[in-house]
């Protein structure tokens, strides 16, 4: 069992789930059973914070000292959420780091979710070691984005939302798996789409790696080696955990 001091909750916020799970910080992996709730309806603050209340007490953590890393769908500055992506827009402008400590009454580590899937996969997973830059997309809902750059992450680069030249969609709205399952594409018509997404991103940033996180990564086979690109892309090693693995060891910095 992990000893006091490596270990953390590490809780994701994402906008049709909550995730959480307790997390060895040794070693990078779930030290108990994930635990899930549904995102509620609306996501409105006041209902979020009882929703992750819940997955606190299903994982008898709740009044446990336990270091806590929330993860979240947004542009986190200072602790404020400037943006709201599938969640309710009264998070714009919103103290919440300060609004989930007061209602969970501990301090916590809040980050933005693709920020922390990249923490998780730089410390325990695919970028591990990596020099150069280093890009995770993750591919759900939305795309959420994460940049590393010798093992140093740069926060919130919402890369997702890179507008599509002569089109007026972003390619969140074009690439993400969302996308896939809503104009009923099969694997080979979505990685065109992907195709597109990341060769944009190569000619913008020259990186060293793209790594595909999200649920759809355990299906890497399916469409990454239809993709024609100069630079390598993996699957992440944590896959839907990383999101929780990040959060967890975002706590204790």
């Amino acid at each position: 069992m992990a000893s006091e001091n490596t270990r953390a909750v590490g809780v994701d916020i994402g906008g049709t789930g909550i995730k959480a799970a307790i997390v060895d910080l040794a070693t990078g992996t779930l030290r108990s059973d994930r635990v899930k709730v549904a995102t509620p309806q609306g996501a409105e603050p006041k209902d979020v914070l009882a929703a992750v209340l819940q997955v606190l007490e299903k994982l008898d953590v709740l009044e446990d000292a336990i270091p806590l890393g929330v993860a979240f769908p947004a542009i986190i500055k200072s602790g404020r959420t400037l943006s709201a992506a599938n969640v309710s827009k009264n998070w714009v402008g919103f103290e919440a780091e300060k609004f989930f400590e007061d209602g969970l009454g501990r301090d916590i580590h809040f980050a933005n979710d693709a920020d922390v899937a990249g923490v998780a996969e730089m410390r325990y997973g695919a970028a591990r070691s990596v020099r150069g830059l280093t890009i995770l997309t993750t591919l759900g809902t939305g795309i959420g984005t994460a940049m590393i750059y010798n093992g140093v992450l740069i926060p919130n680069s919402e890369l997702g939302h890179l507008q599509r030249a002569e089109h007026a969609s972003d390619f969140e709205a074009y690439a993400a798996y969302s996308a896939m399952e809503r104009d009923a594409l099969d694997w080979e018509a979505w990685s065109e789409r992907l195709q597109h997404y990341y060769s944009h991103l190569e000619f913008l940033f020259t990186p060293d790696l793209f790594i595909v996180g999200g649920g759809v990564s355990k299906h890497a086979d399916s469409f990454l080696p239809l993709l024609n690109l100069n630079t390598p892309i993996v699957p992440a090693i944590h896959r839907n955990n990383a999101g929780i693995i990040g959060a967890a060891a975002l706590a204790l910095d």
